[in-house]
Parts: C-alpha cells; structure tokens; sequence
C-alpha cells in the first residue's frame, strides 16, 4: 500500500453479492466475498456471452422474412403522417428480431481453510489504487492473510494465502480447492498438475423480463456449426504444503503458504479477436489447453513478481489523475461508517470518484475482451436484469462519458472495437431493412453485434426500436479524438465510423413541411407522450433527441474531414442537409420540446432525459452562447422532479453542473449517494418517482444494480469542476460552496490539454495547464468566474496559472 492510496474497508465477510469487493483486469473480473473458513471468488469472463456469432444475420433473415423492410416502412412513415400512431406502431413491431444476448455468470472458486482451535474475521479491504483485495483471519494460533488481485499481465485471477504461527505446532494449515459453474459443465479434472473446467454456454438467451419463454436459456450448437460455445477454466497452485486430488476438488495439508491462479479460454474470445472470422473455433481440448499454459505461466513467475506488474500496471493506469474534495484523499475508510454515512460528503464525492476510475480500469482495457456491459464485467445470474447486455439509449454512452476526461483514454478503446463490429452487422440492417446506406444500431447491442430492433414484435417502440443507437456511439469516437488529437487514429478508425453513421443520417432523413428534414418514425427513448385521443403513445417525428444527435454527428463528421484534409462527396451533401434540421425548440410554458409537438408526457418524472442530451453531453446548449436554450432545460429538469436512480441522478448532476447550478448538483449527489434501502418507510418515492441509492459495496442501484450510475457519478464530478466544450476551459463551473477546498490533477480537456487545479476556501489557488499535443505553439481559452484569459503555450509546454489567470511560471517541454 503507498502512502496516498484510497482504501475501502469492510469488518465482515460479504454476506451476498452486492457486499462482495470487485477486481477486474478487463477480460476476467472476480467478486471477493471473504470468509473464516471458506470464501467465495464469483468469476466472470467478459467473453462468456450467449449466443453465437451468426446470430445477427439470422435474425435479420427472420425479419426480412416476415415481411419487415422499406415497403413497410414506407407504410409506417405514411400511418405518421396521418396521425394514425396505432398502426404506426402495429406496423413497426414487425421490424423487431428477438433480443440481444446475455452476458454470463463463468465459475466459482472455493477456497476452504481448515486449523485447529476458534476462527476469527480480521476484515477486508480494497485498495482502489492497485486494486488489491485484502483480508485477515484468525485460525487456531495462526494468522491467515489472504491477498485477491486481477492481473491483466499474467491474464489472471490471483490468490495469494500467507500463513503466520504463533509457534512450530501452529504454522500451517490447511486448504481446500474447488471449481464450479452455474453452466452447464462438461468437463471436470482435478489432478497433480491442478484443476480444470470446461463448460457449454448457452447458445441462445432470451431476458429476465420475458418471463414466458418456454426455454429462456437454451443449450446446444448454433445453427450453422463451426462455432463452439465453450469456455475453458484452469487452476493452478504453487504452495508448500502437500497436494491431493479427489473428487474433483485439491486438497493441501500443512501449508503455510500458497499462490492460486486462474485463468480462461473461451470460442467466443476467439470470434473477438477475429470479428470477420464467424465459424473457425479452437477445439475443446485446445481451449482447456490455452487455460492452463496460461496458468501454469502465471504460477511460474511467483506471486512477489506477479503483484509487483500487477501493480506497475494498474497504478499507470490510474496514477494519471485524481480529484480530492476536501482534505481526505488517502487513508483506510470503513465503508458502513465513513462513506454510506455521509457524514464527510467531500470524502464521499472522492471516494466515488477514484471508485469509477478504479471500475473502469478492471473492466475495460485495450485489447482484454469487450467493453464495460450494463454491470460492468461483473454478474452472477443466469438471467441478470436486461440480460447484462449493451443499452445503447444512454447506460453503455454513461459508462464512458468520463473516460477522456478522467485519464482513462484507454479505456475507451474496446468501445470501438464494439462499434466496429456494429458498423459490420449494421450495415446489413441498414440496407435491408430500410433500404440505407452506412450502418444503424438499435436501442440493444451484445458481444456478437446485434443491430435489429428487439422485442419479438411486441415490444413498445418506445424501447424497442430507437434507429439513433449508432449515431450517439459515433459521439464517443469523435469525443475520442478531440481529447487527444491523435489524427491517425481518426483517419483510421473514426472516420469510416463517423462517415458511416452520416451516411446512414442522410437516407433516413425525408422531406417534411416548409422544407424541412425530418426523422420518421421517431421517438425519445423509452418516453410516452399522450396524444390527442388521451392514449400514451411513442411514435413521433424529429424528436429533439434525433435532431441533436444528428446534428452533432454532421458537425464531426464536417470537422473531422477538415482535420483530415479529405474533400469527400459526403461534406456537401451534409452542408445541404445541415440547414434543413430543426433545431431545438421552446414549448408555450418555457421547457424544451422533447416532441416536435406540444404533446404532454405521459410520465412527469420520467428517468431518462434524451430530450436534454443537447446540453449534455453534447454541448449544444450553453448558458453563454444559448441562455434562452439553456433556462428552458433547467425549467425542463425542474419538471422532472427531484427523484432519480442511479444513472439517472448521474445525469441530473452533469447536467445541472453544465448550468453552473451547483446548489442543485451537490444535493443530487447527495441523493445518488445515500445508502439504497428497499424498506418502504425509508425509500419514499417523490412525485411518483423511483428512487435508487448505493449498495453495501458501493455499486450504484436502481433498484436492480446497474455500473452506470458509478461511471456517471465519476464524469459528472468532473463536470462540477472543470469543463471544456465549445472551445473554452471553465475552470470551477459549478463547486458548491460547501466543498471549499479541492484539488484536482490530469484533468484531461478537448483539445489536447490537461489541467492540474488547486482551490481553498471556495477560491481558484492555482491551475497548471499543459499542452499534450507538442505539435507548435496554441493558445488555449480559459474562464474562471467572471475572467477569460487566452493563454499561448509553446509545444509540450506547462504553464502555473495565478487566481486570476495570469501567467506565474513556464516550464519547458523536457
């Protein structure tokens, strides 16, 4: 442990899951649970997926087959046109394939711990610096400390057992290894040289909230062949006590030390380094081969050589930045008592912040397996609530909004490995469904690539199908570049994205009144508004979510070509478009239109706030060059009441922090970060509106638990404090006064600068700005307050920056 490391720290073992401490290495994620005696490591694999890699195209097939395409489509933009959004809808169901897949539970391992005399809990923590999970436990005269951690250089979960006598009669112990699956197993070997598992995945999942389905995780080969849906798991040991094998379980007596390593093989990880290959798999036995070099890998370089790269890994990683609210950043903090109090509520917003940081790294880094899904990397059910998948509508989008900003570019990067598997299967849908161009993705996605609409044909279209899914994941790869200005990475992967999507823009688009371009069929995900019969309904045209995230997606696809030097025809059939977009409108009592007409919501106080998305995250809207825009969405968010759950809060507070209305941002904070209760008495819904909370381990819930209200929380503190959109830097945009004093470092800024910031008693003490880009002198434009100051910053140069912006200290590129 360093010096000024975060720790989280609990008296007890973990009694469920929503107790249990996570560790992650981008591929494999484990939930330490703990125990006196036997403890439980819940494991995850972010391949083990169901479903098979021809799953999209079948199911568009399906649809086709079924009648779904641009005929019909035409029938249903003709049904809204006469305001007949019943057969609208009736007509649009039919687009609907089943649903995307479900990310998996993979294996457990149990460790039993057996001594003479009492047994005692010593407690655990998690350090959110190195990702190192500790604990102790007293066995008989011995002390037992156990060490978890997730390499991503060894490509494994990692148990370190040290064993510390009171005397020579009771130094050792002993220990009990076994491997199980909530899967259906097929292979089960326990021998010398260690355990391995290997299990089937279903090859087709249908989601908890589909209750009737007579097989909801159906088992077998895919149609098609050649793919394999097994996964491989191999455990290896290195103690010096004596190993047995029985019963499928490995046996240890008199050991005072030991290392335990696991490690993974799946097909689908196979089908994820090779999207374009769908049917070449590695045989079973290769796969329960690959798992155990692995392991045997591990176990070979010892457990002092694989902690010391695990933490030289990890500590790179998120050593980059750090925000501290108040004067607590380091130091060992008991969970129950110093952060669900709330008692220090600087603490508690430092806290979430390395917290998201910290689950960010474990869950999605380059080149380990697919991105962050709706827990992250970590589930351990067999139907987890919306299968655990992508949700493309705002939960995958928040799970990245502050990977820019808070140092973490890299993990941004199996993000677009997933959009350009998207670009692939959604080109299909694009073209076959609605007769398009480019490439168009729904409101659900998988590791496979799913891109149709889901819902079997029963599905509201109000979540079922949302055609701009694509459109807001091409945002985070032009967000991406703006950051770091890596043009080869644009030319590369972001324009062919970028154009893509555009293109696909373009032929959606259809002629409306006084010559405008509108969206038809449109809705703003997951709302209903109430029609002139008096029934909720969902279809509508240009909703102000369609329009602000084609908007955007014109202007990057516009700035990226000039960035590039490219003269594509694309450019001016965007330019001729452009104009033609409605813009975001003011209704009759002062709120942003979410319809483009006047119709009423349904639900009040609906969770989700597409219709704002123009403010955040897109920059659209901003109280200095839109003020009339910006006072209708905070009129907007006033009407959507207080109540919140956990993504949901985390957008609430961005968004308030985008308005400088700290006042408001600090009490939703507050809200999101209470301790979550399901007793009635306690959780009182507000104007009809769910409230959410955090769970025991600090993972953010509706209810049910979802990551992305800990990914928002971490980018929307940020917000609060420095924010970089529309070419200007604000620098303390919306700190309450009750957080006087902070500090903030590696806060990374569009445009290839990163500040380091220092305030004290509400006031700006210092603020350091470096370019990144070391590619010839640029000025950068900063606010603080009422003060605007250009400051010119030679390449790679640092500048220290006085409360009023004024130039201190220069420093030279080294």
């Amino acid at each position: 442990m360093g010096d000024g490391d975060l720790v989280l720290a609990w008296p007890r073992p973990a009694s469920n899951w929503f107790e249990a401490a996570p560790v992650g290495n981008g591929r494999l994620g484990a939930m330490v649970f703990g125990g006196v005696r036997t403890s439980r490591f819940q494991i995850n694999d972010a391949t083990v997926w169901s479903g098979d890699p021809g799953g999209p195209a079948r199911a568009l097939a399906d649809v086709l087959a079924a009648g779904a395409g641009p005929d019909r489509l035409a029938e249903v933009r003709q049904a809204v046109r006469e305001d007949d959004h019943r057969r609208a809808e009736s007509l649009l169901m039919s687009f609907e394939g089943r649903y995307s897949q479900e990310y998996l539970p993979f294996v457990d391992l149990w460790m039993t711990l057996e001594g003479g005399g009492d047994a005692s809990y010593g407690g655990r923590t998690l350090n959110l610096d190195e990702g190192l999970v500790s604990e102790l436990v007293q066995l008989g005269g011995c002390t037992v400390r156990r060490r978890t951690w997730a390499s991503r250089p060894a490509g494994a979960i990692c148990v370190e057992v040290v064993v510390e006598g009171g005397g020579i009669d009771d130094s050792t112990v002993d220990m009990r290894l076994e491997l199980s699956s909530p899967l259906r197993v097929v292979h089960r070997s326990a021998g010398a040289a260690g355990l391995t598992l290997g299990v089937e995945v279903p090859v087709d999942g249908a989601p908890l909230h589909e209750p009737d389905v007579a097989e909801p995780l159906r088992y077998g080969a895919p149609a098609g062949g050649g793919y394999d849906p097994f996964a491989a798991a191999a455990v290896r040991i290195e103690t010096d006590g004596t190993v047995t094998a029985s019963d499928g379980a490995w046996s240890v007596a008199g050991m005072s030390r030991a290392l335990v390593v696991v490690t993974s093989s799946t097909g689908a990880a196979d089908h994820w380094a090779r999207p374009a290959d769908l049917i070449s798999s590695a045989t079973r036995k290769e796969h329960l081969a690959r798992a155990t070099r692995a392991a045997e890998a591990a176990v070979a370089d010892g457990g002092d050589e694989l902690l010391h790269a695990h933490r030289l890994d990890l500590r790179a990683l998120l050593g980059s930045a750090g925000l501290t609210i108040g004067s607590r950043r380091s130091g060992t903090f008991d969970v129950e008592r110093d952060v669900l109090s709330g008692a220090d509520e600087g603490l508690v917003a430092t806290v979430m912040f390395q917290l998201g940081r910290y689950l960010l790294a474990s869950a999605s880094r380059p080149g380990a397996g697919p991105p962050a899904n709706l827990q992250g990397l970590w589930n351990a059910d067999l139907r987890p609530a919306w299968s655990s998948n992508y949700t493309v509508n705002i939960n995958t989008q928040m799970n990245y909004w502050g990977a820019e900003t808070a140092g973490l570019p890299e993990c941004h990067e199996p993000l677009f490995d997933l959009i350009e598997r998207l670009s692939r299967t959604g080109a299909d849908v694009s073209r076959e469904l609605y007769g398009a161009r480019g490439w168009v993705t729904h409101h659900n996605t998988d590791m496979w690539g799913w891109a149709l609409p889901v819902g079997m044909g029963r599905g509201n279209p109000s979540w079922a199908i949302w055609m701009m899914g694509g459109v807001w994941l091409a945002h985070h790869v032009w967000e991406h570049f703006e950051f770091g200005r890596d043009l080869d990475f644009l030319r590369d992967r972001g324009w062919p994205l970028l154009r893509g999507s555009a293109e696909f823009c373009l032929d959606w688009l259809v002629d409306g009144p006084g010559g405008r371009l509108d969206t038809v069929p449109s809705t703003s995900p997951e709302n209903l508004f109430v029609s002139w019969r008096g029934t909720p309904e969902s279809l509508s045209y240009s909703t102000a979510m369609d329009m602000a995230l084609i908007r955007a997606l014109f202007a990057h696809c516009l700035d990226a070509a000039e960035a590039l030097g490219l003269d594509d025809p694309i450019c001016e059939e965007i330019r001729a478009a452009l104009p033609r977009l409605r813009g975001p409108e003011i209704a009759p009592d002062g709120r942003l239109r979410e319809w483009a007409e006047d119709h009423p919501e349904h639900d009040p106080h609906h969770r989700h706030l597409s219709f704002l998305a123009g403010l955040y995250p897109l920059g659209q809207i901003d109280p200095d060059r839109t003020p009339e825009l910006a006072a209708a969405a905070a009129r907007s968010l006033d009407a959507r009441g207080p109540g919140a759950m956990g993504w949901s809060w985390a957008w609430k507070i961005a968004l308030r922090a985008r308005l400088g209305d700290a006042r408001t941002a600090r009490q939703l904070f507050l809200e999101a970060t209470r301790p979550y209760s399901d007793d009635p008495e306690v959780n009182v819904p507000v104007d009809g509106s769910v409230w959410g909370g955090l769970l025991p381990n600090l993972f953010s819930t509706h209810p049910p638990f979802q990551i992305d209200g800990n990914y928002g929380i971490m980018a929307a503190l940020l917000e609060m404090v420095v924010q970089s959109h529309g070419g200007l830097i604000r620098v303390l945009p919306a700190v309450p006064p009750e957080w006087a004093d902070g500090s903030a470092r590696g806060v990374r800024c569009r445009g290839g600068w990163t500040l380091d910031l220092t305030w004290r008693h509400g006031e700006l003490v210092s603020l350091t700005i470096r370019d990144e880009l070391r590619d010839g002198t640029r000025t950068a434009r900063l606010r603080h307050g009422a003060t605007t100051a250009e400051v010119t910053l030679g390449a790679g140069e640092t500048v220290l920056l006085g409360p009023s912006l004024n130039v201190r200290e220069r420093t030279a590129s080294r």
